[in-house]
């Protein structure tokens, strides 16, 4: 087998010519060789840490008490927990500059998170009142914050790929040293607007990162039944793009994965194609009680927690101490019940809302009757 951080090249005899394809570097999931070595000294400095310990922990915390409220019946519709797989957002983000965009699809409560967006919007959203990140019309699967760059929220699978690669497409016409970073689950690779967004971005050099946030399972459907190719990265070889097998258990690898992909997009090098190869505790919606999969899957995932993880690297590196995360962890629990209590005091939406934020022309013609 090919050594997983070895850059190689593939071969394509055609009509007796030999095309080389451009070579790409797969930096697959660190050994424990590899991770054993850098245990005794911190890689990152105590602020970033700390910000990666904290956004899960809000995540984490917020969207326990999001099921919670789902189950009490004041969160109503979809719900979709992103439980498990914090490390995918935190570090994209913390790897990213101020400016950067990011949109995804409808696992969206954790990205604006960390992003900085205030829980108690995000909270008021799901509860659908108009104090909510999106005025209460959007719900769960369609938060969005312009003020912290977050397109969405989409829900229709993989629509949201090729809308990523557009607003990419407007950093480079623009002239501006920005990004988009594109997320979409293992489902959405077997869209035709996956492989049409990849060819593309390829073709134009698009600032864009694609991210394949890999859980295991497309809705209750795992990746071995669903595709012939179970490393999902290999099809970037396809286009020709860079491509990455990431462990998104592990906010430090997420980090550097995404800062190598973004280092090339502001070059002008173009798009990556990384797999954040990570896990999600709960079903795929709060209506599924996943029985496609056993307990003790599940349970040997949560010994790679990221949200653990970090924490155990923070008091092993002495980088803080007990004292320092009890009271993130205070501060956590203290906004989320925040959170809650500006949700259930807000109004909801006036019905006249309804005709609002539709039509550019303010003046809509609408039929009432």
């Amino acid at each position: 087998m090919l050594d997983d951080f070895n850059y190689f090249a593939t071969l394509f005899v055609v009509k007796r010519k030999i095309f080389r394809v451009q070579k790409y570097k797969i930096i697959a999931m660190a050994s424990a060789k590899t991770k054993s070595k850098t245990k005794s000294k911190p890689k990152y400095s105590k602020e970033t840490y700390l910000f990666w310990y904290e956004s899960m922990l809000l995540m984490r915390r917020f969207e326990e008490k999001a099921g919670q409220l789902y189950g009490q019946q004041k969160i109503k519709g979809f719900c979709h927990l992103y439980i498990g797989q914090e490390a995918c957002a935190a570090g994209s983000v913390s790897a990213l500059k101020k400016g950067d965009k990011y949109i995804t699809a409808y696992r969206d409560h954790a990205h604006p998170i960390a992003l900085g967006t205030d829980p108690k919007k995000i909270m008021a959203e799901l509860f659908a009142k108009e104090t909510g990140v999106s005025k209460g019309k959007g719900g769960s699967m369609h938060m969005f914050d312009k003020e912290n760059n977050f397109f969405g929220g989409h829900g229709i699978v993989g629509g949201q790929i090729p809308l990523g690669s557009g607003i990419a497409f407007a950093e480079k016409y623009n002239k501006t040293d920005k990004l988009c970073i594109t997320y979409f689950g293992d489902g959405a690779i077997r869209q035709g607007s996956f492989h049409e967004s990849l060819n593309i971005a390829m073709t134009y050099k698009i600032p864009v990162i694609f991210v394949i946030e890999n859980n295991g399972y497309a809705m209750g459907t795992s990746v071995e039944r669903t595709s012939n190719v179970t490393d999902l990265y290999k099809l970037g070889a396809a286009y020709d793009m860079p491509s990455a097998a990431v462990d998104g258990m592990s906010v430090e690898s997420v980090h550097e994965a995404v800062v190598e992909a973004a280092v090339r997009a502001r070059k002008g090098d173009g798009p990556t194609l990384l797999e954040f190869r990570t896990y999600r505790y709960k079903g795929h919606s709060m209506s599924d009680p996943a029985k496609y999969r056993t307990k003790e899957e599940v349970e040997e995932y949560k010994q790679k927690d990221p949200v653990e993880q970090v924490k155990n690297t923070i008091l092993k590196g002495k980088i803080a101490s007990e004292e320092e995360l009890a009271k993130i962890v205070q501060k956590v629990k203290d906004q989320v019940e925040e959170s809650v209590k500006f949700a259930e005091e807000s109004d909801y939406p006036s019905p006249d809302e309804a005709f609002k934020d539709i039509y550019a022309q303010n003046d809509y013609p609408f039929i009432t009757d």
